[in-house]
């Protein structure tokens, strides 16, 4: 039961430190999440549309905020936002052509 109790402190306390990064990571997991769910289920499109707007909102974010105040690893972040951005604008482009 300690374990959990330091989690779950570790979560707050990294909520409170740095709110935009921790929402970016909540968005990202959630992406990851329903992108899983439409790997299994690949007749459930609203699962693909979901987890790709989720990591358009979250990529944008990052570019966002590292325009606005860099970190250490700024180049990192960028290279890495902007590839998840235009992977998801593709994953768009290929379901509304299926579509």
């Amino acid at each position: 039961m300690r374990i959990w109790s330091f989690w779950f402190n570790s979560f707050i306390l990294s909520s409170q430190y740095n709110p935009p990064r921790f929402v970016e990571l909540l968005m990202l997991l959630l992406a990851i999440a329903m992108l899983g769910i439409a790997s299994i289920l690949p007749d459930k499109p609203p699962y693909l549309v979901l987890g790709l707007s989720l990591v358009v909102g979250a990529s944008i974010s990052i570019l966002v905020r590292e325009a606005i105040a860099p970190s250490p690893e700024t180049r990192i972040t960028q290279l890495t936002a902007s590839l998840l951005l235009i992977i998801s604008l593709y994953g768009f482009a290929d379901l509304m052509y299926t579509l």
